[in-house]
């Protein structure tokens, strides 16, 4: 089973035609020219660095390592996201941020409160500025997802993750400047237990919850935003007035992947509790047709199963899903499930790797908000990740 996910976020609005092709199928816009195909090999240069974060150390200890050795990259980020935020928002966002965060910090349960005040005791950033950045992906990154059953039975489950619009855009590179600015941050982490992985992630470094990851033979997950009225800064809003019934997107899923030890549980575990956003989790497991996407409101949730196929597809195994619910019609501006459908029916299911390297390598899927490619594959535990550039001609978003 492939899980394909990336993220975006549109600020332009640009009048979009989508014919459909004699299978129904829209397939084209004038974002989308055609599946891309890249050489299998090409997606197994492994760019990303990797580190040990060891759990049985104490919480102020455990990123210790990691952000020393990226302590100016994360500066340079927040000093980017500072000066553009501010822009939009207003200089005295960071007022706020320095003076109030570590207040809400101080709410947040534990290990995770000590993890983050170790991580601004090792790099002298403030806690406020260091609870931005890890609250900060809860609401700002956006996503396509696909997961699908290969000829073989097996589980395997891919990403791009984009994110940065709004935050600065460079017209000498044609790049988004938090979006180079986060590349760097990229890297791969074995979460270690009593000196053996527990599970597997990409992670941006200062960052301590989970956006993709995978434990072997058991499942892979990852997240996608989802756009609604009742987000999370609504949430939020509780959390500070007291409502602590309700869960981090980002720690709710470092839990799982920490305590679930198969896919039927983690399932159960992403669909109960109220949560401070709604959200989209993509799931595959280590069996044949262990694979769903669960829509979550902040109370309710909806679980699309693999083998229920969308309307627009002539195949059943695979899933697609973008930042919209799979129900409705995605936006005319930013229809990105119409070209993952095509191409994940161009390729098919014989090469499962190739098919899901190739539908992450395809315009508007690649995208100057991508930052990493991840690949797993659920039986062997395998989390590949490439960073990514897109060479004009290539869409903002």
């Amino acid at each position: 089973m492939f899980y394909i996910k990336r993220c975006t976020r549109s600020i332009k609005f640009v009048q979009i035609t989508l014919p459909r092709n004699s299978s129904g199928i829209q397939n084209s816009s004038v974002r989308f020219k055609g599946c891309e195909r890249e050489p299998r090999s090409s997606f197994f240069i492994d760019d990303v660095p990797v580190y040990q974060i060891d759990l049985n150390l104490p919480p102020q200890q455990r990123w210790r390592n990691l952000v020393e050795d990226k302590k100016k990259q994360m500066i340079g980020l927040l000093n980017s996201i500072k000066e553009n935020s501010g822009l939009l928002f207003g200089f005295e966002l960071f007022y706020l941020v320095d003076n109030y965060l570590p207040y809400l910090t101080r709410t947040l349960p534990q290990p995770y409160y000590d993890e983050l005040v170790g991580i601004s005791q090792a790099t002298n950033i403030s806690l406020g500025e260091i609870t931005l950045f890890n609250v900060f992906y809860e609401f700002f990154s956006v996503c396509t997802s696909i997961i699908a059953q290969g000829n073989n039975k097996e589980m395997y489950h891919g990403r791009n993750l984009d994110f940065g619009l709004f935050l600065g855009w460079d017209v000498t590179n044609n790049t988004w400047l938090t979006t180079e600015y986060l590349k760097p941050l990229v890297v791969k982490l074995d979460f270690m237990k009593d000196n053996k992985t527990l599970f597997r992630s990409v992670n941006f470094a200062g960052y301590i919850g989970i956006l993709t990851a995978v434990k072997k033979g058991a499942f892979s997950l990852t997240v996608d935003e989802r756009f609604k009225l009742d987000g999370g800064y609504i949430g939020i809003s509780e959390w500070i007035l007291g409502y602590h019934n309700q869960k981090w997107m980002g720690l709710l899923t470092r839990e799982v992947m920490e305590t679930a030890d198969n896919y039927k549980t983690a399932q159960k575990m992403l669909a109960k509790p109220h949560l401070i956003a709604p959200v989209y989790f993509i799931l595959a497991g280590s069996k044949s047709d262990e694979g769903c996407i669960i829509t979550r409101s902040r109370t309710k949730f909806d679980i699309w199963n693999i083998g229920e196929k969308h309307e627009h597809q002539n195949e059943s195994w695979y899933l697609v899903q973008t930042n919209y619910d799979h129900w409705e019609k995605p936006p005319f501006f930013d229809d990105r499930r119409s070209p993952a459908i095509h191409c994940m029916e161009e390729f098919g299911r014989a090469d499962p790797l190739s098919t899901i390297y190739n539908v992450l390598s395809t315009r508007p899927i690649l995208n100057k908000l991508t930052t990493y490619t991840a690949l797993m594959d659920v039986n062997s535990g395998m989390l590949q990740a490439k960073l990514r550039d897109c060479e004009d001609p290539c869409w903002p978003w």
